[in-house]
């Protein structure tokens, strides 16, 4: 017995000195302070139909400080239910999914802005992280505190088309979109829309369902046959849901030193991963989950 005891022991033993310890928190990693609350009321909620879609959901941040009146358009769109029935009906290789009403001669409802002034730009630049490096299309780019990409040009500022961002589709300049047909790039960053069209949001949640549909080869990547479109059920701001029915989101604030750590180990990584010195801004847009 005393010997089976023994072997139990150093086995015991044995066994915990194989097992590795927990790995040490990076400096890059968020803490839980660093992780706050969407409001319901800045979450639109793209309920999708047809065939394999049917129940799944797209879910797009807002930013209404930065387009207030192309926001407020589109908060008015949703809560009027305008937007049901419409579709997913651009989908262009390598740029972007567009969606909205596929015939572009729907009646915008009464309360709406038809004609925003241009929100092209937002009010300043005034970053939480700055990129180490300038890109082709700005002098300077970085996060904001809460969460959204930036850039300048020295004079004037704006939110920056990267991937997942929402556009509002616009004609001819100097039309700049009522809010009622959005965008979002699929493919590249699509950064030479900056500052010639309305950045409204980004897509935090189900991204996945509009950049893998089927690309159309016709002009401009509209789908041929409407048969082709991806059926919108409803648009609604979680704010208007049923409370039980409501998604949560948090998004991984920019001002601590532990999202620049991240920042600077993504324009810098660790051997033997070759760093250039420097990243693009769409390269570090900050996490998004949902609420535990």
């Amino acid at each position: 017995m005393r010997h089976s005891l023994l072997s139990l022991a150093l086995l015991a033993a044995s066994t915990a000195a194989q097992t590795p310890p927990p790995p040490t928190p990076s400096p890059a990693d968020p803490i839980e302070a660093d992780w706050r609350a969407i409001p319901d009321d800045e979450l639109l909620v793209i309920a999708l139909g047809g065939a394999g879609h049917a129940g799944r959901r797209v879910v797009i941040r807002l930013a209404p400080a930065d387009a207030p009146q192309h926001v407020a358009n589109i908060r008015t769109l949703a809560r009027l239910h305008w937007w049901d029935a419409t579709s997913v009906y651009r989908v262009q290789e390598n740029w972007v999914a567009q969606w909205g009403d596929p015939t572009e001669h729907k009646p915008l409802p009464p309360g709406m802005t038809e004609q925003p002034a241009a929100e092209f730009e937002i009010a300043a630049f005034a970053p939480a992280v700055r990129m180490a490096k300038a890109d082709s299309y700005s002098t300077a780019s970085g996060i904001t505190a809460d969460g959204w990409p930036v850039a300048t040009n020295g004079a004037q500022a704006w939110l920056t088309h990267c991937y997942g961002m929402v556009g509002v589709a616009r004609d001819a300049l100097p039309q700049t979109g009522s809010g009622s047909t959005l965008f979002t790039p699929i493919g590249q960053s699509a950064r030479r829309l900056d500052r010639n069209y309305t950045v409204a949001g980004r897509i935090v949640d189900g991204m996945q369902y509009f950049s893998a549909l089927p690309r159309s080869e016709a002009a401009m990547g509209v789908y041929a046959d409407r048969a082709q479109d991806l059926p919108i059920v409803s648009v609604r701001l979680a704010s208007d849901l049923p409370t039980a029915e409501r998604p949560h989101f948090q998004y991984r604030a920019a001002d601590n030193p532990r999202f620049e750590a991240a920042v600077r180990l993504r324009e810098n990584p660790r051997a033997p991963t070759v760093g250039l010195g420097g990243a693009a801004v769409c390269d570090v847009l900050p996490a998004v989950r949902r609420a535990p």
